[in-house]
């Protein structure tokens, strides 16, 4: 690969120059990954808003040198993903070569704190680079999702002292029949339902319903779970079973739900402590089946063997 003009492989550079000059040619060392970089602070000075343009900028109160005069930055960072971050500082893009992962591109530009989205990446993998892209755009439609419609649902649910809730997304044309004498069985007690064709198109993706479990787990929620149920929405139709009895058969269409909790003591809410659950009311089964009871019979009182030894012998 040619050297460009704006940095060089070490050797070719200027060496030994002092951190803090500020000549119009200064030339820095970069440690990434085991290799030398030299370059022109005033590439990263050009972009302030970014990680090294704030660590080369005039102050440099929090960047220094080692013993050898390098910079060790960018931990965890390939040299050939730094390669490609040099190059943005060079024409403001990202070129993406063939064998670099688009993933770590994004990692090390979500480190160095380097805008990512078409503006700034070219790829041949449109497929990676669009997913990089949809995960972003799922983030933050997620986050309009949870403020709006998800989180009125949860909070009218803690109004009610409930620490978790079941949340069923139908869309907006869903219409919900139940008959009141023959409702469906349902698994969930606690089910809201929130009708949006938006955000039920959301879930329809899996990548989405990963990206709104990290969200909602960054949250401070627990027991996460999104994922496509059935529901029932109408009556379908009525069978009548012998003796008169009516079976409804309902209608169910496939909806995504959320399961989540905000409870604290989750695990001493579940324990049971089966000293603490006798009742004072109902002594014991057999009164509360109204059969007769016999008398308890009177304990024998506990003897120590001292008192053995002292009481005096029965009479023969």
């Amino acid at each position: 690969m040619a050297a460009r003009p704006d940095f060089q492989r070490e050797g070719r550079g200027e060496k030994n120059l002092s951190p803090l000059s500020r000549l119009p040619h200064e030339r820095v060392t970069l440690m990434v990954d085991g290799t030398h970089f030299v370059v022109d602070p005033a590439l990263f000075t050009a972009h302030p808003d970014t990680m090294l343009g704030r660590m080369f900028g005039p102050a440099r109160h929090f960047t220094r040198p080692n013993a050898k005069g390098e910079y060790e930055i960018a931990e965890g960072i390939g040299a050939s993903i730094f390669k490609v971050v040099l190059d943005f500082y060079k024409g403001g893009i990202l070129q993406c070569p063939e064998g670099v992962s688009v993933s770590e591109l994004r990692e090390a530009c979500d480190y160095l704190c380097i805008n990512f989205d078409y503006s700034t990446v070219r790829c041949r993998d449109l497929s990676a680079l669009l997913h990089e892209l949809s995960n972003d755009g799922a983030k933050r439609q997620f986050d309009v999702f949870l403020e709006e419609l998800v989180v009125p649902v949860m909070v009218s649910s803690a109004q009610e002292g409930e620490r978790e809730c079941h949340i069923v997304v139908l869309t907006d044309d869903d219409i919900v029949d139940w008959d009141h004498d023959n409702p469906p069985p349902m698994g969930e007690e606690y089910s809201q339902i929130l009708y949006s064709t938006k955000l039920y198109r959301f879930f329809k993706y899996i990548e989405n319903r990963d990206v709104a479990k990290a969200l909602l787990k960054e949250r401070g929620l627990k027991n996460i779970r999104i994922g496509i149920e059935g529901y029932p929405t109408c009556k379908e139709k009525v069978k009548r079973r012998p003796g008169g009895r009516s079976e409804v058969i309902y209608n169910y269409v496939q909806r995504p739900f959320i399961q989540l909790s905000w409870e604290k003591e989750e695990g001493k809410s579940r324990h049971v402590d089966f000293q603490c659950v006798r009742s004072k009311s109902v002594p014991n089964l057999i009164t509360s089946l109204g059969e007769p009871t016999r008398p308890a019979a009177t304990p024998n009182p506990q003897v120590d063997e001292l008192d053995r030894l002292i009481s005096p012998d029965p009479p023969c």
